[in-house]
């Protein structure tokens, strides 16, 4: 499977095409495999499962081939369901009945990046007052989100955004433009909270919790993005010498923002993404596969790569505890924009101070193998 697309036959490719393998394994080949204890990733494939098993069997589970069809995942689903007990031990049976896992390469290299990613925590208010004066926006009326992998099979896994006008689909404001209220439903504000920064860092999660003033909680989630791709701004913070490649990470990012304001919106800016949310009641936060998402059992992987669903053998280092490295089965629940390649992906630590340390410093090498059923 080709990573990157092909240029025309006159054309000379700008770089070489990277080719993605799916190498068969064992069970045995996982790091790991068997002290997983496997019963919190209970939780999270069941959700996916009850996801699939709704699908219409003949509709392919997305742009990998290898995944199939819904039919294919329907009985290995069945059986899942049907586990009088998930314990460990029944729990690691029934995957290696069901599943043969692949070692994902990308140009023969197995190593990628895995980051990590969590739940803000953030303060506001429903009414802009005090010190809540900087808006998180519901979803305009006028966005037009559009899936393209629906008019083009060689598309899927990519999408664009923009607003109708003159009979035309034309781009939608950048993040410079919409945070600045030059735009046409800068009135359209879900919450207000007193920090620019905090707001800026919620849109690179997707979700959060909002405490409002009045004591009380509300959850906040992804409803849509203005369709301009993400940049990531600690690129730009070691281009101006205020960061290294050593030290960059979401908490030093995070603190070089704060302890420079008079800087801090240009450089946000850079990133021209920007996204809308809307409230959400009951579990969360809810990935892009629209399930909640459970804590180190959830991936972020890339979705013009990999189907959701997909369950994956994690092996990456540890952001904290060098010396211990994860190695635990995730399922793809969710992606992101800065979430790009074969071997990558993003894991879902949770909510909470804890969570937050974790995901901030995370920039571990890793590997994965992806489990796929055996029919």
């Amino acid at each position: 499977m080709l990573v990157l697309a092909g240029c025309g036959e006159e054309e000379q490719p700008a770089e070489k095409e990277k080719i993605m393998q799916l190498v068969p394994a064992s069970f045995s080949d996982l790091p790991g495999w068997g002290q997983d204890d496997l019963q919190t990733l209970a939780h999270a494939f069941e959700r996916t499962c009850a996801r699939m098993l709704k699908a219409a069997p003949e509709k392919p589970l997305g742009p990998l081939p290898q995944a199939g069809t819904f039919a294919d995942w329907h009985p290995a689903c069945n059986e899942f369901s049907a586990l009088n007990e998930k314990t460990p031990q029944t729990l690691k049976a029934y995957f290696e009945k069901n599943f043969t896992p692949h070692a994902v390469l990308l140009d023969q290299s197995a190593e990628g990046l895995f980051t990590g990613y969590y739940e803000a925590q953030l303060s506001g208010s429903r009414t802009q007052s005090g010190p809540y004066n900087i808006p998180l926006y519901a979803r305009p009326d006028d966005l037009v989100m559009v899936d393209l992998g629906k008019f083009r099979d060689e598309l899927k896994g990519q999408r664009i955004a923009g607003r109708v006008k003159g009979g035309d689909l034309v781009p939608y404001e950048t993040r410079a433009q919409i945070v600045a209220g030059e735009w046409p439903h800068n009135d359209k504000a879900l919450v207000w909270v007193d920090d620019a920064v905090d707001a800026f860092y919620v849109q690179i999660q997707g979700s959060g919790i909002v405490t409002l003033d009045d004591g009380s909680e509300i959850r906040i989630g992804y409803a849509g993005q203005n369709g301009h791709p993400y940049t990531a701004i600690g690129r730009e913070l070691i281009a101006r010498g205020a960061l290294t490649k050593d030290n960059v990470s979401m908490q030093t990012i995070h603190d070089w923002l704060a302890a420079n304001p008079a800087l801090a919106d240009e450089v946000m800016n850079v990133n021209k993404s920007y996204v809308f949310f809307t409230e959400i009641s009951g579990e969360g936060p809810l990935g892009g596969e629209n399930v909640p998402l459970t804590p180190l059992r959830s991936l972020a992987i890339d979705r013009s790569i990999f189907p959701y669903g997909l369950p994956f053998w994690l092996e990456a280092e540890h952001p904290v505890e060098k010396t211990t490295p994860i190695r635990r089965l995730m399922v793809g629940q969710d992606t992101g924009g800065a979430i790009r390649g074969a071997v990558r992906g993003d894991v879902f630590w949770g909510h909470g101070e804890e969570a937050e340390r974790m995901a901030g410093p995370m920039k571990s090498k890793g590997r994965y193998w992806v489990l796929l059923p055996k029919k």
